[in-house]
């Protein structure tokens, strides 16, 4: 047996400026953390001649003989795609599951390819960085896949901790944010994430915001100017171990994120919002794409109990979490021993 998981991530400042439609004209950056949320890979070797994954999340299961290639489509067509990228030739068993539901904004997709691509590399015996890890979660998510969507999640998941990202046509640049053990354990005490019970699909918001940037609208162009000036204040402030001022970073950022497409917010999110900075939180945003998911809330813990029993009224419920440092990490390996006497997977 093979487990391998990455951590999910909370975008704190920064999220739409690392879409390729925007960052290869400007430039892009984000402020991310990742949290101990994760996703798990399970890998165990079987004697048939197919590869079978199933999904805890999507309550699916896909078998697939090793001749012949495979279907790149349905809920697990990301899987299918790494798989066939390692060119494994042996029979294998693959078991998907994560700690939050899909599509709430924490950037579980990306996780999803990150995870595997470490549990293979290390099944394969293929070394691989954890940048390069995130570049191939990329290009199998945006080329591949063709789906609209960023890079700050596969480089957070792979990653892992407190980190400035920049975007350009060169490349991804990974700066971690290091602060003080006492301030960060402060940071993280301060931020609360609400589950609204709501998922959504995030491609159609990023497939919107992706055509904007392409036609230079100029609204979206400037709200991302705005969201990309925050991300670089916020890194700033922390630099010099100021974490007071993330509140209004995120209510910056959420003001200006509600300009880039329609349906990254409604009447139930704006209540739920307004309720939460009337009862003394000072900023906050929908995670990810928007639309559902995660509210996350910058709130100092003296205001907190009032903000967890005004969203509970609204029917949201807190998750508690932590900050993580480890980023993409395989956490057993039996595999390497028991395949002494199996054929080893190799790649093409």
């Amino acid at each position: 047996m093979l487990i391998a998981r990455a951590p999910l991530r909370l975008s704190l400042a920064g999220g739409g400026t690392d879409l390729e439609a925007y960052y290869a004209k400007y430039g892009g950056a984000v402020v991310s953390t990742s949290i101990d949320k994760y996703f798990y890979v399970i890998l165990t070797f079987n004697d048939s001649n197919h590869i079978q994954v199933s999904s805890s999340d999507y309550r699916t299961f896909y078998r697939h003989p090793l001749e012949g290639p495979p279907i790149w489509d349905g809920d697990l067509s990301l899987p299918k795609v790494v798989i066939d990228h390692f060119g494994v030739w042996t029979g294998l068993s693959i078991f998907l599951a994560s700690q939050v539901p899909p599509g709430t904004g924490l950037g579980s997709s990306s996780t999803v390819a990150v995870a595997l691509i470490k549990a293979m590399s290390v099944l394969c015996n293929t070394r691989m960085s954890r940048q390069e890890v995130a570049e191939l979660a990329c290009q199998v998510e945006i080329e591949k896949l063709k789906m609209p969507i960023g890079k700050q999640d596969q480089f957070a998941a792979s990653f892992g901790g407190l980190n400035f990202i920049q975007f350009s046509p060169d490349g991804v640049v990974v700066e971690p944010i290091d602060l003080p053990g006492d301030l960060q354990a402060e940071m993280e005490g301060r931020l609360m994430l609400f589950f609204t019970g709501r998922s959504r699909d995030s491609a159609q918001i990023l497939g919107e915001q992706k055509r904007s940037s392409e036609r230079n609208r100029a609204g979206v162009i400037d709200a991302l100017h705005v969201i990309k000036n925050t991300a670089l204040a916020l890194r700033n402030d922390l630099i010099r171990g100021e974490i007071d001022t993330l509140g209004s970073h995120l209510h910056e950022s959420w003001v200006a994120k509600r300009q880039l497409a329609s349906g990254i917010t409604d009447p139930w999110i704006d209540q739920w919002y307004r309720v939460a900075r009337e009862s003394g939180a000072e900023g906050g945003k929908i995670a990810g794409a928007g639309g559902g998911g995660f509210l996350l809330l910058y709130c100092r813990r003296q205001h907190q109990d009032r903000v967890t029993e005004a969203m509970q009224a609204q029917g949201l419920h807190r998750m508690d979490f932590r900050f993580e440092t480890g980023g993409a990490m395989v956490i057993v390996n039996t595999l390497l021993r028991k395949a002494r006497g199996v054929a080893v997977p190799s790649a093409r």
